[in-house]
């Protein structure tokens, strides 16, 4: 390749490079802002139109959450729904998957046609809330993890992934004695941790930031997950007014930029971890239908 370039690929790459750093910009500006905002006293929000740097540093705002009832509450019922609601979806779609995979299954062609009429057409909001209000689920954390417990498209990648497997592989170690169940933790599993560590985010997300489901069924506000305190604090305004050390402190912008950023960290500090197996995850099964 030459080394010189031409008046014209010069210009579009300063172009491309000039977007991407507005782009990134755009991006991470409103996150600075933020952690920002977080770390500020209030006088700050209310006597600066924008600022990047905090007059003074303060924890107030963390200070106030993480001895506030109702924020851990619902930070416990977010751990626990995101915790057990991704158990239960990699578990069914993983067993689920491998089982579809297997071309000996009776009845395989009629589950494969349901799963992918389910990715089409929803039987709706009401009759799915008669059904769960059917089973008495209403004001469970059942009503969130049943209803969900798989997605019918990382069904038919991982099923895609199973069935790209080797049949020799499969089919030697059920020679060597080794049963499904034994075969299917100690050999298909650990091929694939891609896969199963991509949808394992993808299914950490969902349940992390469950909030439509959560308005539905739990009327216990001692269930309510994080989302849904989010939105008393920003979308309804509600400045409930709390007693911490003998003085009155409510929902500042601190506050609410506070309770922003503890929300969103959890997965930004486990993203990283399953990032190395993303790309490879993304692929795998795609050749193969």
């Amino acid at each position: 390749m030459s080394k010189l370039h031409s008046k014209g690929d010069r210009l579009y790459t300063y172009i491309v490079h000039a977007f991407l750093i507005v782009f990134t910009a755009s991006i991470l500006l409103p996150l600075i802002y933020v952690i920002m905002t977080s770390f500020a006293p209030a006088r700050d929000y209310y006597t600066r139109s924008f600022f990047l740097i905090p007059s003074s540093w303060t924890l107030e705002a963390y200070h106030y959450l993480l001895n506030n009832p109702g924020f851990i509450q619902a930070l416990k019922s977010s751990i626990l729904i995101t915790v057990v609601g991704t158990f239960i979806n990699i578990t069914i779609t993983s067993l689920m998957a491998y089982g579809l995979s297997e071309p000996g299954i009776k009845g395989r062609s009629v589950i494969n046609f349901m799963i992918l009429f389910t990715m089409l057409f929803s039987g709706g909001l009401i009759p799915t809330y008669l059904v769960v209000d059917g089973l008495q689920l209403v004001d469970t954390y059942w009503a969130l993890w049943l209803p969900a417990a798989i997605a019918p498209f990382n069904v038919i990648v991982m099923r895609s992934f199973f069935g790209s497997l080797p049949y020799e592989l499969k089919e030697s170690a059920r020679i060597d004695g080794c049963g499904e169940w034994k075969m299917f933790a100690t050999i298909i599993l650990p091929l694939a941790k891609p896969a199963i560590a991509t949808f394992t985010l993808f299914y950490m997300v969902g349940n992390w930031n469950t909030y439509f489901s959560a308005i539905m069924y739990l009327n216990d506000d001692s269930k309510w997950p994080l989302q849904v305190f989010l939105r008393q604090m920003l979308i309804l305004n509600d400045e409930r007014i709390g007693q911490l050390a003998e003085t009155v402190y409510t929902y500042t912008p601190a506050a609410r930029m506070a309770a922003i950023l503890i929300t969103a960290l959890p997965l930004l500090i486990i993203y990283p971890f399953l990032q190395k197996h993303f790309n490879k995850g993304m692929l795998i099964g795609s050749v193969k239908g």
